[in-house]
């Protein structure tokens, strides 16, 4: 238990000094487009990382112009929801940050460039995922 709280602690102060510095990095880049899910990186209670490789399907994510995402699994549309994209604050280090919701979460946009979107799960569990155009 006493190690358990240590590595929570330890996370914690991680993601708070790599947080206050400016997380999210807009470098003229769009949401608006295709996105190919490429890993998924978390977990501080449960580590892991995720790839189509070792779960054995791809995805991706289109952001439309007109506010929706559209979530496909192995090229078959599996969902079509609204995104909502806003200021707002950040569970790691109680900042304003460019936050996206869709499908029931929020997320911190951690990096967003022309071939880049890296987001993050606005909360204590701070599951990063990858995706390239």
């Amino acid at each position: 238990m006493k190690k358990q709280f240590l590595l929570f602690i330890i996370v914690c102060c991680l993601f708070s000094t790599a947080y206050s510095i400016e997380s999210t990095t807009m470098n003229s880049g769009s949401i608006v487009n295709t996105w190919i899910w490429q890993k998924s990186i978390g977990g501080i209670s449960n580590p892991y990382t995720a790839t189509p490789q070792t779960i054995g399907f791809t995805k991706k994510v289109v952001f439309t112009p007109d506010g929706r995402v559209i979530t496909y699994k192995n090229n078959v549309e599996i969902r079509n929801s609204p995104y909502q994209i806003e200021r707002g604050m950040s569970f790691f280090d109680q900042s304003q940050h460019d936050l996206i919701t869709f499908e029931g979460k929020t997320y911190l946009i951690e990096n967003l460039d022309n071939q880049n979107l890296t987001i993050v799960s606005n909360n204590h569990d701070a599951t990063r995922t990858i995706f390239k155009r």
